[in-house]
């Protein structure tokens, strides 16, 4: 009887680097923070919507470290606090958007002919609509909150998985392995969900990780317009949008707070994807 060869796993296209410091530092930071936005309400030392008038606008202090807005709250915990909110978003748009690329990128490479050909367009065509004004119509029209944007930003984020992942399925549909287990068979999504799909995986995973510091800042631009999170609720790009009457006043603590955060998490979460990007060999 013959065998069959078993798949060919993606695996990395550079030599094995087990010290390479920016994976490193960049995967330990974006740990960090993910785990910051967890815990972030249970270890904040003051309850972030609680205002105290007397001690308003104040700058760093032992007591506040970030110090504190025109309404006397402290910054320090509403950052943490607002963390929770700020991931979030970002992290239900690229597990919607990866989830539903990926499966649009399958059946794309795995069909061809018009059904790829329509699918391309359909792509094409969601690629040239800006996320931000997306999310801020669908925020115009449904009401302003937390829905609204993330799904209209998950919708919009999805062609940029499903553009990688089909060009890493195409060539892994058209290896040996895929046409022995077809003949020996196997049905069509029992070769994609054991085989096909194990395969892109590491391409999926990039791609989310540069897609969650993009999706953190459109989420938190709708809420800097006003259409996103609402206020009391602490939330990083409305504190932005907060602080901005405060900058005339020389009280630049709370947007510039709430804006390192954001860039701190960008930059993370944009080196770790890059690294794994380019140790799986994947093309943005």
């Amino acid at each position: 009887m013959a065998t069959l060869t078993a798949p060919l796993r993606l695996r990395s296209t550079e030599p094995r680097r087990y010290g390479d410091p920016l994976l490193l530092i960049s995967a330990a930071l974006a740990v960090g923070l993910v785990v910051l936005a967890v815990i972030g309400p249970w270890i904040a030392p003051y309850d972030p919507a609680a205002t105290d008038i007397l001690a308003a606008s104040q700058g760093p202090s032992g007591a506040h470290p970030f110090g504190t807005d025109s309404l006397g709250r402290d910054i320090f915990s509403r950052a943490l606090t607002g963390a929770r909110l700020s991931f979030a978003g970002p992290g239900i748009i690229v597990l919607g958007s990866a989830g539903l690329g990926t499966l649009l990128a399958l059946a794309a490479a795995w069909y061809g002919g018009w059904i790829d050909r329509l699918l391309n367009r359909a792509l094409t065509l969601l690629f040239a609509i800006p996320g931000v004004l997306v999310a801020v119509v669908a925020a115009a029209v449904f009401g302003s909150g937390f829905w609204a944007p993330v799904l209209a930003l998950t919708l919009v984020y999805t062609p940029y998985v499903a553009r990688v992942v089909r060009s890493v399925a195409v060539r892994q549909r058209q290896l040996p392995y895929i046409e022995a287990l077809a003949l020996a068979g196997l049905s069509t999504w029992r070769i994609c969900a054991r085989h096909l799909l194990p395969n892109v995986t590491p391409i999926v995973l990039a791609q989310a990780t540069i897609g969650f510091g993009s999706a953190l800042v459109d989420f938190g631009a709708v809420s800097f317009l006003g259409l996103g999170i609402q206020p009391p609720e602490a939330e990083w790009g409305l504190m932005v949008a907060d602080g901005r009457s405060e900058v005339l006043d020389g009280a630049v603590q709370q947007s510039l707070a709430a804006g390192l955060c954001i860039v701190i998490t960008v930059v993370a979460f944009n080196v770790l994807g890059e690294r794994l990007t380019q140790r799986f060999g994947g093309k943005r």
